[in-house]
Order: structure tokens, then sequence, then C-alpha cells
């Protein structure tokens, strides 16, 4: 059956001092993403892309669950007896979001606040940062029914967890907790839940210090020359700094070698150089 619930209800956007909390809301399902909720996704990415009040954007689930993964049903199921195009189709728009996702022009922060089981993990290695809750349940599950991990979900796990770990849990199909997970590398660190919220908007406050377009500059890079010859990722890093130059009206560079060498305000270990208001 198609989803009941209206398109604008299935991701919910709130905004508290220029954190977008972005969450995925078919509790009912776990948040497991539909083609209605993955369409709904790159709305909310396209209209927070430019949105003042989004400084940094924090992912998360509601109710239990962060995310299920695929809706087994419509888009397995209900796409046994389609033709190949429109199976296409449906795994080219699931993974449409995500890779949005993975090169938005903000910061992003996953709040893993329960269940995070197969195609949840690209939106989850998507995101640039990634905290959980120490109760929070992963599993690669898709050994337990007959397939592997796919939409990517393969590519995302090999990206940040140890080829051992990743083996192990992709065969065997078994969970394991936010300690767990942090320590395979899966995330960056777990708490407990209760203090899951307050941790993951410390975070945020830390990241909106920062000159947004150099934060922009500095994750993209990153991720873009990990695979790159030595001698292409040297080229790429300086092209991307010259980039940020030239995009940052405010000078933040100039900014902060003044505060650090002429005013001697600020350390750059330490701290980040005051923004201008």
């Amino acid at each position: 059956m198609p989803e009941k619930k209206p398109a604008a209800d299935l991701v919910l956007v709130t905004f508290e001092d220029r954190v977008a909390f972005v969450t995925l809301n078919r509790p009912d399902k776990r948040n497991a993403m539909s083609p209605a909720l993955n369409q709904r996704m790159l709305e909310v990415l396209d209209e927070l892309e430019g949105d003042e009040r989004c400084g940094v954007l924090v992912l998360t689930g509601a109710g239990e669950s962060w995310s299920a993964g695929m809706d087994l049903k419509e888009y397995f199921r209900d796409h046994d007896d389609k033709l190949r195009h429109a199976t296409l189709k449906a795994r080219r728009q699931a993974g449409g979001w995500w890779n949005r996702l993975m090169f938005f022009e903000k910061p992003t922060v996953a709040m893993v606040n329960g269940w995070c089981f197969g195609g949840a993990f690209t939106p989850l290695v998507a995101c640039d940062l990634a905290i959980a809750a120490e109760e929070a349940q992963f599993g690669l599950s898709e050994i337990n029914w007959g397939i592997l991990p796919g939409g990517n979900v393969t590519r995302a796990v090999a990206e940040v967890m140890r080829h051992r770990d990743a083996l192990y849990y992709i065969m065997t199909g078994e969970t394991f907790d936010g300690l767990k997970a942090a320590e395979m590398g899966l995330i960056n660190e777990a708490v407990p839940l209760a203090g899951l919220k307050a941790r993951v908007r410390a975070i945020c406050d830390r990241l909106l210090e920062k000159n947004p377009v150099t934060l922009k500059a500095a994750k993209d890079t990153f991720k873009r020359v990990r695979n790159m010859p030595w001698d292409a990722a040297d080229d790429y890093i300086y092209a991307k700094l010259e980039q940020m130059l030239f995009l940052d009206k405010t000078r933040g560079r100039d900014e902060g070698l003044r505060q650090f060498l002429d005013e001697k305000s600020f350390r750059p270990g330490l701290a980040a150089y005051r923004k201008a208001k």
C-alpha cells in the first residue's frame, strides 16, 4: 500500500540555535526508508542548504530507532514483478539523498538514538560525524534473509570499519551496540542515551565556532583525497585551498593570522579565531 502519512510528515525539521535537527519520522516502521521518505529527504536537503537557520545538520530518528534500513516491502517485495527499469529507478532514487548528504554544504552529524540496520549504514557513513547512544543496536542482517548488504552499504562499511570486523558482522549478521560501533570506527563515540543530545549539541556548538567556508573545504578535501595518488592529492589540496580563499568573503585566513600574530589574542592550537558578527 502507498505511504499513508503526508510526505511532509515523513521527515521532521526543527531549528535550535543554528542547528537543524532532521528526524526520520516513521517510528511505527522503525524509520525504515521508503521511496516517499527518501524523496522527502532530498527535498529537505535542498531546503536546508541555503537556510541560514541551519549552520549544522543533525540527522536522527523518531522513537526508539535511528533507521531500520530500507523498507523491505516497498523496495523488495513490491518490485518482485516489476520490469528492470522500474527496479533501477527505485535503486537510484534510494541512494540520492545520502549521496547529497556526503558532500552537503554544512557539517552533518548522525545522532544515533536507537536501531541502525542495513541500508541505514549509508546515510550514517555519509554524515561527517556520528555519535550514538551506548544502548543503540547496529546490525548488517542481510545475510539472515538471503542477500548481501546492497545499496552501497558494503562500500560504506569498508570505508570506516576495520577489515576483519566488517567481514565478521557481514557474514554472521550479529548485532552490536554503540560502544562496539565506536571501538570499530563506525562512529566517533558512544554516550549514554540520556546524554546523547547534550553531547551532540556540544559538538555542534564547537563546529559553529569555525569558518563555514573552511569547514566545507576541509571536509570535502579529506573525503576526496583519500583514494588519490599522492601527487594528485597534493594538487587537489592546493587547488581547494585557493578556491576556499576566493569563496571566503570574510577573509577568515587573514583575520586569523592578524589575531594570532598581531593581537596575540588567541592560539590556533587551542581555539578558533573570533569571527566577525
